[in-house]
């Protein structure tokens, strides 16, 4: 089953303030840091993996740091659990080929089929959804202000 890890938590979290606080400049992670509460330690490996997985883009020198590689609404939360999961890969119980014929047989492909239907959900959400709430809880960020355009 999908587990809410620090570090998926803060993967979600740091893409969504690059989405929804992105302006002229990349946001530095840094920022994200002093806004999210988010250790350096834990966000800059989380970065690096999302830029590599073509999620995020890096932008270096004084003035870098991050920006999407997509528009918002192509992003879903389904891409960023996989990158963080592929980070983390330890032990997949249900993948194992021992154990008791009710867990194999019954137990295991039921965990199987709850996986993929939560899987299937996060890849229908997108960060454009997750800016949407964000600016509807009247949460400050430049994403309002990008709302405002003229045809």
């Amino acid at each position: 089953m999908l587990r809410l890890s620090k570090k998926l938590l803060y993967a979600i979290e740091a893409v969504l303030d690059i989405a929804y606080n992105a302006g002229a400049t990349p946001v530095q992670s840094t920022e994200i840091t002093g806004r999210q509460g988010i250790p350096r330690r834990y966000l800059e490996p989380v970065l690096q993996q999302l830029v590599r997985a073509g999620i995020l883009t890096g932008v270096r020198g004084p003035r870098g740091g991050y920006r999407l590689a997509r528009e918002r609404r192509r992003i879903s939360l389904g891409e960023i659990v996989r990158v963080v999961q592929a980070m983390d890969r330890g032990e997949d119980a249900i993948a194992g080929k021992a154990g008791h014929e009710l867990g194999v047989k019954v137990v295991r492909p039921l965990w199987q089929e709850l996986r993929e239907e939560v899987m299937a959900r996060l890849d229908t959400v997108t960060i454009e959804d997750l800016c949407l709430r964000a600016h509807r809880a009247n949460i400050p960020g430049q994403f309002g202000a990008k709302l405002d355009f003229t045809i």
